[in-house]
């Protein structure tokens, strides 16, 4: 994925995220609750979001580390 698909997925968690927290994340009228969203999967989406902005910022290089397991 390319760093502007990431980032516009990104930027919708953060305007999701805002709204839920300005408005709450539910309402009830009469006997009719409507919840708008879950703020903990938004959270969720949020750090999955950046983490792969962050990947791709940093030229998406993983580091990996080699182990030989010993037979004592």
């Amino acid at each position: 994925m390319d760093e502007e698909t990431i980032r516009k997925h990104l930027d919708a968690w953060l305007e999701a995220e805002y709204a839920v927290a300005v408005a709450g994340q539910s309402y009830t009228i009469g006997s009719r609750t409507l919840t708008r969203a879950n703020l903990s999967e938004i959270r969720k989406a949020i750090d999955y979001w950046q983490g792969k902005l962050n990947r791709v910022e940093s030229g998406g290089k993983i580091r990996l580390r080699r182990s030989v397991p010993l037979d004592f």
